[in-house]
């Protein structure tokens, strides 16, 4: 008897996909030498539009370089202020398809985004990016306590989240940020204020084989200054570089040299032009948007001075950067929830927006490899 029609169809499916598994990435080659020479091929989507199963090698966790992605957190559009909904997702550039990371455990605290007091403003979540995962370091409970004990992060090559070591001092509206494979922490308030932790620095070194903890540094701040609000700790050069108060207002500038264990005050250029949210690319160049101008600029370090790359509209109110591979992406108000992405590399240099997934707008944004499938 002759199988029903919707059966053969899943036979003759089935054995497609046995065939295609068993054929060899590159004829002639074992597939462990094809993996090799497919991983120096520049442009991913030229791999990604050939076949099948080149395209599940793209996703595989064993592929050795694996392309960028943008994640971001989200907030729904709704109308109700107080919501303290937080997603997670991920773009891929190659399928240009948004795809929802995997929820967080769920005994993690809840992250307040607005409190009853403050519905006008948002709450920081202080998130940083550090030996390709994403990591959750600080936040604010409903009674204005530190909501992290320890730090919450995202693998996307294993796509699983994970808990970190504890903090020695959980703390809030702190100076957070990474250099060469380490998390950093300094300043902030933790239950109740105090000076010691206002002025202490903690490191976590993701790449040290004894194990994972939280190390006390020497170098202290000289006072509290910065545990007024979140501050990005922006890594370059073997330095770590912040400024107490965001936006156009008067500020004041350090720079922590971690080989040094040592403090300095911010070069006075750097910090005349620091107008908006900075990041760093690859730890070698820092990009800046003044967020009242519109302006994209990198900084100089020759000259001391911030060298405008585009000016646009678009630009405006930009709230958190992030900067990868030649591309700075934008998070601003006012950009009806999209992100702008800037293509430095080009000449002259090219500006679109991303849109988010409908129904959400972006709060921060980071770039990681891709999730593997």
């Amino acid at each position: 008897m002759a199988d029903p029609p919707r059966k053969r169809q899943k036979l003759t499916h089935h054995h497609q996909q046995e065939q295609e598994q068993e054929q060899p990435l590159l004829p002639g080659l074992p597939d462990e030498i094809a993996e090799l020479c497919l991983s120096n091929v520049r442009r991913p989507s030229l791999v990604f539009s050939v076949c099948k199963s080149w395209r599940r090698l793209l996703y595989s966790s064993c592929f050795p370089d694996p392309f960028l992605s943008l994640y971001t957190t989200l907030l729904p559009t709704t109308t109700n202020p107080s919501s303290q909904s937080l997603h997670f997702s991920a773009f891929d550039p190659l399928s240009n398809k948004w795809e929802p990371l995997p929820p967080p455990p769920q005994d993690q605290p809840l992250l307040l985004l607005h409190h009853p007091s403050f519905l006008s403003r948002k709450l920081p979540i202080q998130i940083v990016t550090v030996s390709t995962n994403l990591v959750l370091l600080a936040a604010t409970t409903h009674n204005f306590n530190p909501a992290l004990s320890r730090p919450l992060l995202f693998n996307p090559i294993l796509r699983t989240w994970l808990f970190g070591p504890p903090l020695l001092t959980a703390r809030r509206w702190c100076a957070a940020g990474s250099l060469d494979g380490a998390v950093y922490v300094a300043s902030g308030i933790g239950s109740h204020f105090s000076s010691d932790v206002a002025r202490s620095v903690e490191k976590w070194d993701l790449e040290c084989c004894s194990g994972w903890i939280w190390e006390k540094m020497e170098g202290r701040l000289r006072d509290g200054r910065f545990s007024r609000d979140a501050v990005d700790a922006v890594g370059w050069k073997g330095r770590l570089c912040m400024v107490n108060v965001k936006g156009d207002a008067a500020k004041e500038g350090l720079v922590y040299d971690v080989g040094k264990d040592a403090w300095r005050d911010m070069p006075e250029g750097m910090l005349k032009g620091w107008r908006g949210p900075v990041a760093s690319m690859d730890e070698e160049v820092l990009y800046t948007v003044d967020e009242t101008k519109g302006s994209l600029r990198k900084y100089d370090q020759e000259i001391d001075c911030w060298v405008e790359i585009i000016s646009s509209g678009m630009l405006v109110g930009a709230q958190q950067i992030a900067a990868a591979a030649s591309k700075v992406c934008v998070v601003c108000d006012g950009a009806d929830g999209g992100i702008v992405v800037v293509d430095v590399r080009a000449a002259p240099p090219r500006i679109w927006m991303l849109d988010t997934p409908p129904g959400f707008q972006a709060l921060t944004v980071h770039i990681l490899p891709r999730m593997s499938r």
